[in-house]
C-alpha cells in the first residue's frame, strides 16, 4: 500500500503512462532482438546482441528517467550529469553482458543471464538515483532497497529463460515487471525532509516536456531496433524462399522435382477420396537423350532438358502437374473424371515431346515411352500408383508401335516371372547349369576352320534351354553379367588352351564389362591362369558398347591390346556403324552383320554394302568376318567380292564342348 501511495499520491500519472509505454515497447523490441541472436552463429549472434543491448538498456534508461522525471517530492531537483550518463552505460553493457551470457546451451544459463539484467537494471537505477539531487535530506528504506533488487533479478531471470521456448507475451510481461517493480520499489524506499532554502521548484511543463523528448529519443533507437528486425526478416523470409524453391524444385528445368511429385500425388490421392475424382499417374521416359548427351555433349544434354521442362510447364492446366524426377525421367499427375480428359492431357503431352528440338544449330527430337496408372483402378496408393506407371512405360518402351501404355494387371505377373528368372540366373553358375557352345568360323577361300565363338547357353532345370536373348539383356540389368562374363572368358581360355591347334576363339563383352575398370586385368589374370596365348583370344564388341563411354572404353581395349589379344568390332553394318570408331581404333577385324546375308542373294542394295564394307576394311587393313552364312550361293558372293572369313549354319553350328571339332593328330609311320 505504500508503494501505491507512493505512486499515486507522489507521481505525475501522465508520465507513469509515457515511462510505462516506453518500457513495454523498448522491453519487447530488445526481447525480440535477443530472441534473433539465439537463432544466429558467431558474428551475426554478435551483432544482434549488440541491438538488443542497445535497444533494451535505452528503452530501459528512458524508462527510469521519465519516471524520475515524473516523481514530485516538494524541493528543487537537479541532475548530475556524469552519473546520469554512466547509468546509461551500466544498463546497456549489463545487458550485453546478460544477453551473452543467456546464450549459454544449458538452462541454467538463461536464468544467469537474467539474474544479470535483473542487476543491471538495478545497478542503472540506482546509480541514477545518486545522480537525482534534492534540497533535502534523503533517507534509505533497506528492505524496500533489498526487495526492489530481488524482485528486478527473479523476474528478469524468468524472462530471459523464457525468451524463445514460451509465448513472447509471457517474457515481456515478466521483464516488464522487473523494471516495474524495481523502480516503483527503489523509489518508495527514498524519505525526502527538505531544506527551506526558497529556491522555486521545476516547472512541471518543462520537466514533462523533457520527458516526452526523452520517450521521443527511445522511440527512435527503439525503431532502429524494429528497421533491423523487420529487415533481417525479410532477408530471412527471402532466403527461406529461396531455400524452400530449391529443396522442392529442379534446378536445371525449374519444374517441381520429386519431393514436391510425391507431396502433391498424396494430397490429390486424400482429395480423390474425398471428391470421387480419379487420379492418373504417368511415367515418362526420354528415348533418345542419351544419344544426344553421347554424341553432342552434356551441355547439349542440358539445353534439350531445358527445353522440354519449358514445353511441360506451358502445358499444364488447372488439375495437372508435371514434375522432373532426375536424369531423363519426367513423371506427371491428372486429376480427372471423364476419360476424354486425361486423353486430352497425354496427347498434348505427347506432342511436345516429340516436336524436333533445335541444339547448337542442330534439329534433334528425343521422343518418350509413357506409361500411365489410375487411382482407384490400378492401386491407392502413391508408392503402387507410380510403381504401375513404371510397369507401363517400360512395356511402352519395349513396344516400337505405341508410345503411350497404360497400366494392366498381367504386367505384375511378367515382373514377378522375371525376378525370379533373375534369381535362379544368379545361381547358375553355382549350380552348373551354364553350359560354352562353339560356332565355327572358316576361311571363305578353302573352307578351313580357322576359330571358333564362343556362345553361352543356360539350361533351366525348368524351362530348359533359356533363349540368349532373353536372359542376357536381364543378366545386363541386374549386373549378374559381370560374374558371368568373367567365368565364360575363363572357362573358354581353358578349353582353347587344351587343344591340339592354334584356332582361336572370339568371346563376346558386353557393355557393362567393358565399363570395368580392372577388366584388362582380368583379362591378364585369365590368360595367366589358363595358359592360353594371348593371340588365340579374340574380344568382340558393339559399338554401341563403346557409345556408352568412349574415352574409357578406348582406353581399356587399348589396354586389352596391348596384351596381344585381338579386338573385333561385331554386328557392323547396323546401329551405329561410324567410321569414326574404326578411326579411333585400330580393330583387326570387323564382323559384317547377319543381316546383309538374309538380303545379298537377291538385294542389290545389300550386295553393295558388302563390297563397301571389304573395302573400307582393305582400305584399314583390317580382316573381314561375314556372319549369318546358310547357303552355298551366298558363301561364293562372299569369295567372289573377296571377304576372308565366314560364319554360319551352312559352315557349322553351334557344338558342345565335348562335340568341337578336334584335329586327328597324325598316324605314326611304320618303320
Amino acid at each position: 500500500m505504500r508503494i501505491v501511495a507512493c505512486v499515486a499520491g507522489l507521481h505525475n500519472l501522465w508520465l507513469v503512462l509515457l515511462a510505462a509505454g516506453v518500457c513495454v515497447m523498448g522491453s519487447w523490441v530488445g526481447l525480440e532482438l535477443y530472441r534473433r541472436s539465439r537463432e544466429r552463429q558467431d558474428r551475426q549472434r554478435l551483432g544482434w546482441i549488440v541491438l538488443a543491448s542497445i535497444a533494451t538498456g535505452s528503452a530501459v534508461w528512458c524508462t527510469h528517467f521519465i519516471a524520475m522525471l515524473a516523481y514530485e517530492p516538494g524541493v528543487p531537483v537537479t541532475f548530475d550529469p556524469s552519473l546520469t550518463f554512466a547509468s546509461l552505460m551500466i544498463m546497456i553493457m549489463g545487458a550485453a553482458a546478460a544477453y551473452a551470457l543467456g546464450q549459454g546451451p544449458q538452462r541454467l544459463a538463461g536464468y544467469a543471464g537474467g539474474a544479470l539484467l535483473g542487476a543491471s537494471v538495478a545497478a542503472m537505477h540506482y546509480t541514477g538515483m545518486l545522480a537525482y539531487h534534492v534540497d533535502g535530506i534523503i533517507t534509505w528504506d533497506a528492505a524496500y532497497v533489498a526487495a526492489s533488487v530481488t524482485m528486478a533479478a527473479v523476474f528478469a531471470a524468468l524472462a530471459l529463460e523464457a525468451t524463445g521456448r514460451a509465448r513472447p507475451l509471457v517474457p515481456l510481461a515478466l521483464f516488464v515487471l522487473a523494471v516495474v517493480s524495481l523502480h516503483f520499489t527503489g523509489i518508495t524506499a527514498v524519505t525526502v525532509t527538505p531544506f527551506v532554502t526558497g529556491y522555486e521548484l521545476a516547472n512541471p511543463q518543462a520537466l514533462a516536456a523533457m520527458a516526452v523528448a526523452i520517450a521521443g529519443v527511445a522511440m527512435l533507437i527503439v525503431g532502429t531496433g524494429v528497421a533491423s528486425y523487420l529487415i533481417d526478416s525479410d532477408a530471412s523470409e527471402r532466403n527461406l524462399d529461396a531455400l524452400r524453391h530449391m529443396a522442392l524444385n529442379d534446378s536445371l528445368t525449374g519444374l517441381p522435382n520429386r519431393t514436391s511429385f510425391n507431396s502433391f500425388l498424396n494430397h490429390k490421392l486424400e482429395r480423390a477420396r474425398i471428391d470421387g475424382y480419379k487420379v492418373a499417374v504417368i511415367g515418362i521416359d526420354l528415348d533418345k537423350f542419351k544419344e544426344i548427351n553421347d554424341i553432342r555433349g552434356h551441355d547439349a544434354g542440358d539445353q534439350a532438358l531445358r527445353a522440354i521442362g519449358e514445353r511441360l510447364k506451358a502445358l499444364r492446366k488447372d488439375g495437372e502437374f508435371v514434375a522432373r524426377m532426375g536424369g531423363d525421367e519426367f513423371a506427371a499427375v491428372k486429376r480427372f473424371q471423364e476419360q476424354r480428359d486425361l486423353i486430352d492431357f497425354l496427347s498434348r503431352v505427347e506432342t511436345e515431346l516429340f516436336k524436333p528440338l533445335r541444339i547448337d544449330e542442330a534439329e534433334v527430337q528425343t521422343g518418350a515411352s509413357i506409361g500411365v496408372s489410375v487411382c482407384p483402378d490400378d492401386g491407392d496408393t502413391a508408392a503402387r500408383l507410380i510403381g504401375n506407371a513404371d510397369l507401363a512405360m517400360y512395356r511402352a518402351k519395349a513396344d516400337l508401335t505405341r508410345s503411350v501404355c497404360f497400366y494392366e494387371s498381367d504386367m505384375d505377373e511378367l515382373v514377378r516371372a522375371r525376378r525370379d528368372l533373375a534369381a535362379d540366373l544368379r545361381r547358375a553358375i553355382e549350380l552348373d547349369q551354364l553350359e560354352l557352345h562353339f560356332q565355327p568360323q572358316s576361311s571363305v577361300s578353302d573352307r578351313k576352320i580357322v576359330g571358333h565363338e564362343v556362345l553361352l547357353r543356360w539350361k533351366h532345370p525348368g524351362r530348359g534351354y533359356v533363349p540368349p536373348a532373353e536372359f542376357i539383356p536381364l543378366a545386363e540389368e541386374t549386373g549378374i553379367i559381370i560374374p558371368i562374363g568373367e567365368w565364360v572368358l575363363r572357362e573358354a581360355c581353358k578349353e582353347a588352351a587344351s587343344w591340339k591347334c592354334d584356332d582361336k576363339i572370339a568371346v563376346n563383352l558386353s557393355a557393362v564389362q567393358l565399363t570395368q575398370v580392372d577388366l584388362p586385368k582380368t583379362i591378364l589374370a585369365i590368360l595367366m591362369e589358363t595358359g592360353l596365348p594371348p593371340r588365340r583370344l579374340e574380344l568382340e564388341i558393339t559399338e554401341s558398347s563403346i557409345i556408352q563411354d568412349k574415352v574409357r572404353s578406348l582406353q581399356s581395349l587399348r589396354q586389352i591390346r596391348a596384351l596381344g589379344v585381338s579386338i573385333a568390332i561385331d554386328d557392323f553394318g547396323t546401329g551405329y556403324s561410324s567410321l569414326e570408331t574404326l578411326r579411333s581404333f585400330p580393330f583387326d577385324r570387323i564382323k559384317l552383320d547377319r543381316s546383309f546375308m538374309n538380303e545379298v542373294e537377291h538385294s542389290v542394295q545389300a550386295r553393295a554394302i558388302i563390297r563397301a564394307v571389304l573395302a573400307l576394311g582393305r582400305s584399314l587393313d583390317i580382316s573381314v568376318l561375314a556372319e549369318g552364312v546358310e547357303s552355298e550361293l551366298q558363301l561364293q558372293i562372299l569369295e567372289d567380292e573377296g571377304c576372308h572369313e565366314a560364319q554360319g549354319y551352312h559352315l557349322g553350328r553351334p557344338t558342345p564342348v565335348a562335340q568341337v571339332r578336334q584335329p586327328e593328330e597324325p598316324e605314326a609311320k611304320v618303320a
